[in-house]
């Protein structure tokens, strides 16, 4: 699959088979997010591969009860570290570079499990106090984003996109 294909193919999977991911795709996924640009290629980003049942159990509860965050068989919580951005862009790198950076690393995740018949789905809306209880995070690391990750349990329906001409303007 080409990554135009992934892009068009791409959809949020809250519906999980319990299969496990083999290691080798854990791996390619965590090497797509590794090389995406950043800021000053200073790469201010961290990855935790969660799959023990109860720390996706926990991470469900602190993602205010998203069950399919535990019901997945691979969680990939994805931190920044700000003051690695701060260190050569000042306030700018730890407010806005870094958080750019890391979501480009997981829109790589989410693209390369696309390509690779996995569905992810990113969580956003979690408690990052819990999230970072649960993992052990140590402060300076915070976590942003959570990818849940798995076989899909249903076909995939459509969704619905603006029209081009309702976001852009050629200027």
């Amino acid at each position: 699959m080409d990554v135009f294909e992934a892009i068009i193919n791409r959809y949020s999977v809250r519906g999980f088979r319990p299969d496990p991911i083999p290691t080798e795709i854990i791996e390619k996924l965590l090497e797509a997010a590794r090389q995406a640009p950043s800021a000053g290629n200073l790469q201010p980003w961290f990855f935790y591969v969660v799959q023990d049942q109860t720390k996706r159990e926990q991470l469900a509860q602190a993602a205010k009860g998203q069950r399919f965050v535990a019901e997945a068989p691979l969680d990939i919580v994805i931190c920044v570290e700000p003051e690695v951005s701060a260190t050569r862009y000042h306030e700018r790198g730890a407010n806005l570079y870094c958080l750019q950076d890391t979501a480009i690393a997981a829109q790589n995740i989410i693209l390369t499990a696309t390509a690779e018949g996995l569905g992810s789905c990113w969580v956003g809306s979690f408690d990052e106090d819990q999230a970072s209880q649960i993992l052990d995070i140590p402060s300076g690391r915070r976590p942003i984003a959570i990818i849940a990750l798995g076989y899909p349990a249903a076909q995939p329906r459509g969704t619905k996109r603006k029209e081009l001409a309702e976001i852009t303007e050629w200027v």
